[in-house]
């Protein structure tokens, strides 16, 4: 429905504030009037559609699925701010009708949080307002007829607090390889958890990077020099991921009201210092005379290497270098982190895990 905090939960997701310039626009009125896309800031092949809230004057449901061109997303998140009515029920029924994934996102929980603890301060407890909120969401969607709905709990302000993270295990368990992929690496890191499915999910690639360094210092009329540009490349969009380059850093920093050199103090992990074709090229150096062991095996993974004999060590000591350096990134991404956040928070947020419409789509 109109009105439930769609733009900023897209602006959110993008990583971005709603007073950043490529920001969907957001206000107190209905602002979003015919379909737009967003693509990722650091990922365009990531496309997150903003849709117009269903039941205004210029959306009615029963001509709502054509006008926004339903049968052209890949899965849909249906966001209210209140408790859900008819019209998101419907929007559900219809998805599910195309055999198309739906997720119920209860936006803006911190608002009531906050407005349950000032009228309940003897007896405020945050667990029991998340659960009674959760248990009337449910009994809405199971009025309607919508049975087993998985509804998140989250606020677009704070990602690392209530249901992010359980959200995003979930869509990146029920996403295919590909769009699994391509969903964490376009989630802003929110707490350790994050971190790490990011890392992981970037290292089973990491054989594709490393065998394309391998061709590219054994075609004919190249060298291994060609392979530092490509290797100083795939390990910038790391940084970018991890959100450790200047512009993510810098931008952490506004949101948290705090200092970029003091987040960057938080980096100390050499590759994250400094990302230049000279050190990256020493890099490797060092990287080759401690891959032998990888070689063998990943031969067995990638039995063309076994063929390059002249790219093996190339082969070897990049996937040595990308593979470490991943590591490198997200321990430097977690005190980045705990930096911004304060180790209190940053825990709060782990601990808490262990246990307007908006949809997107993947191209």
């Amino acid at each position: 429905e109109s009105g439930a905090g769609k733009s900023t939960f897209i602006n959110a997701l993008r990583g971005l504030s709603d007073e950043d310039k490529d920001a969907a626009p957001t206000g107190v009125t209905e602002t979003t009037m015919v379909p737009i896309v967003y693509p990722h800031p650091k990922l365009p092949n990531v496309q997150l559609w903003d849709l117009p809230g269903i039941g205004t004057l210029s959306f009615q449901p029963n001509q709502y699925l054509e006008q926004v061109t339903f049968n052209q997303y890949d899965f849909f998140i249906i966001v209210t701010s209140e408790r859900f009515r008819e019209n998101p029920a419907r929007l559900a029924t219809a998805i599910k009708a195309m055999n198309k994934k739906f997720y119920f996102v209860r936006s803006k929980v911190d608002l009531d949080v906050d407005a349950s603890m000032r009228r309940r301060k003897a007896m405020f407890s945050e667990e029991s307002v998340l659960n009674e909120i959760r248990r009337n969401c449910i009994q809405c969607l199971e009025h309607h007829s919508i049975q087993s709905a998985k509804v998140f709990l989250l606020s677009s302000f704070e990602l690392n607090k209530y249901d992010f993270q359980y959200f995003q295990d979930t869509l990146a368990e029920e996403l295919d390889k590909h769009k699994r992929h391509a969903f964490l690496l376009s989630l802003p890191n929110i707490n350790a958890a994050s971190i790490e499915k990011k890392k992981e999910s970037l290292k089973g690639h990491v054989w594709k990077k490393a065998l394309s360094v391998c061709l590219a210092s054994v075609l004919p009329g190249c060298s291994v020099q060609n392979s530092i540009p490509l290797l100083t490349k795939t390990l910038t969009s790391y940084q970018q991921s991890f959100g450790l380059d200047d512009s993510s850093l810098c931008k952490l920093a506004n949101q948290m009201n705090k200092s970029p050199h003091d987040l960057k103090t938080a980096i100390h992990s050499t590759i994250g210092k400094d990302i230049s074709n000279y050190k990256v090229e020493s890099l490797l150096n060092e990287a080759a005379l401690s891959s032998s062991n990888v070689l063998s095996m990943v031969e067995n993974w990638v039995p063309v290497v076994g063929v390059l004999v002249s790219g093996g060590v190339s082969f070897a000591a990049a996937y040595t270098l990308l593979n470490s350096s991943l590591d490198d990134f997200a321990q430097d991404s977690k005190r980045v982190l705990r930096k911004a956040l304060g180790d209190v928070e940053e825990e709060k947020s782990e601990d808490a895990y262990s246990g307007d419409d908006a949809y997107l789509i993947f191209d």
